[in-house]
């Protein structure tokens, strides 16, 4: 277990100098941050078309024109999946009768413990667009 110095505690994530011990006996600092997870969804519909969301993203610069998947941060409690559902739902209007796991991923783990579980959603009902 690395020894940890918190730098900041935010909303979503937490930032902290953890000292990193490696098997040679070598240490070094380094910057890492805490995440509580999260689940993205790809909707694919009848006509194998997926749907992305244009969305404005601060941190990467402004509008994201290629797309980006329904997703977000699980609350306390959540599972991934309802996560996933409740995502779709607020972001897309969207709603999906049949779910499929495709497992997780950490996105940055040289410097993040962030894990997304990714799902499939498909037999989508459309609703409308949640603001």
């Amino acid at each position: 277990m690395a020894d940890r110095t918190p730098v900041y505690r935010g909303r979503v994530v937490d930032l902290g100098i953890e000292t990193v011990h490696l098997p040679d006996g070598r240490s070094f600092p380094l910057e890492v941050v805490r995440h509580p997870g999260g689940a993205a969804v790809l909707a694919v519909d009848d006509g194998d078309r997926v749907y992305l969301l244009r969305q404005y993203r601060h941190a990467a610069g402004g509008w994201l024109w290629e797309g980006e998947a329904p997703a977000g941060k699980i609350e306390p409690g959540e599972a991934p999946e309802d996560t996933a559902r409740r995502e779709l739902a607020e972001e897309a209007g969207i709603r999906a009768a049949h779910w499929i796991s495709l497992g997780s991923i950490l996105t940055t783990p040289g410097f993040c413990d962030e894990v997304i579980h990714l799902f499939l959603a498909h037999g989508l009902a459309f609703d409308a667009p949640c603001t």
